[in-house]
């Protein structure tokens, strides 16, 4: 039988959430005394809805506390010593994927706690005729979303909103779907394309401690782009935006909170 290896991307200190100081995966789905004072971590409900497997989490900010939220569980902890992108928290995961039996991957976020497990397993469905297949969502106010650039039914690349803002109107109008930032993909087949991303970073300038940096980064973006330059076939699926709905707010973890208590009953 295929086995399946999960990776959670946990390295993030979310600096948006005003008052508060964890790491923002450990944020509660069920509020008690405050927004930020409860239970069920939404971490623990994204590792509940991924299919059986090994699972890494990618941890920088605050990682022992995720550790400690999550363990007993038979997790593996993968540390990012720098915070240098999506596509750098992938490369952290290297030794991990490298150590492992499992030929299909599903790469995700820990602050989407509403992802269903059944749509985990549309994604690695797909994997039958595809190489690598993205969670899309529609929605209608697209600013700030990176597309996904499609030919048919076929993926050909993620374009980030500072550069498709400024595309054609008529090209603009083509971009029907939002990247949700969650992949599957063969093991295999993601650790060739690892070693040519790694290859390609960015320069990124950005603000530190008052100071202005150019940091290179890496962009798990490009790996759809990669793949579909070299013929192989990439995918999407397309769920509603509140599955798809992520952390980095306090109103938004307010969203999250209402969304998982209509959905569970609470």
């Amino acid at each position: 039988m295929s086995t399946v290896a999960s990776i959670i991307f946990a390295a993030g200190r979310g600096t948006r959430m005003v008052g508060y100081s964890g790491n923002k995966t450990l944020l509660p789905l069920v509020p008690g005394k405050s927004l930020y004072d409860g239970s069920r971590p939404l971490i623990v409900e994204v590792i509940d809805n991924l299919p059986a497997g090994h699972i890494g989490i990618v941890v920088n900010y605050r990682g022992e506390e995720v550790r400690r939220a999550t363990e007993g569980r038979g997790i593996s902890f993968i540390y990012q010593p720098v915070r240098n992108g999506t596509g750098g928290a992938l490369l952290a995961a290297r030794s991990f994927l490298e150590s492992i039996d499992a030929d299909r991957v599903i790469i995700t976020m820990g602050d989407a706690p509403l992802i269903r497990a059944g749509t985990y397993l549309r994604l690695l469905g797909l994997l039958e005729h595809h190489e690598m297949v993205l969670l899309g969502f529609e929605c209608q106010d697209r600013a700030q979303y990176g597309m996904i650039e499609m030919k048919g039914e076929r993926v050909t690349g993620i374009v980030e909103w500072k550069y498709w803002k400024d595309f054609p109107l008529e090209r603009q109008a083509a971009l029907k779907y939002c990247n949700a930032g969650v992949y599957a993909t063969g093991k295999r087949t993601l650790l060739g394309y690892m070693d040519k991303m790694e290859k390609r970073p960015h320069e990124v300038r950005k603000q530190q401690n008052g100071e202005w940096l150019t940091i290179k980064e890496y962009f798990l973006t490009d790996l759809a782009e990669m793949m579909n330059e070299d013929a192989l076939p990439v995918g999407m699926i397309c769920v509603p935006q509140a599955e798809v709905a992520g952390v980095d707010t306090p109103e938004s973890l307010e969203v999250v909170q209402k969304l998982y208590s209509a959905n569970s009953g609470i």
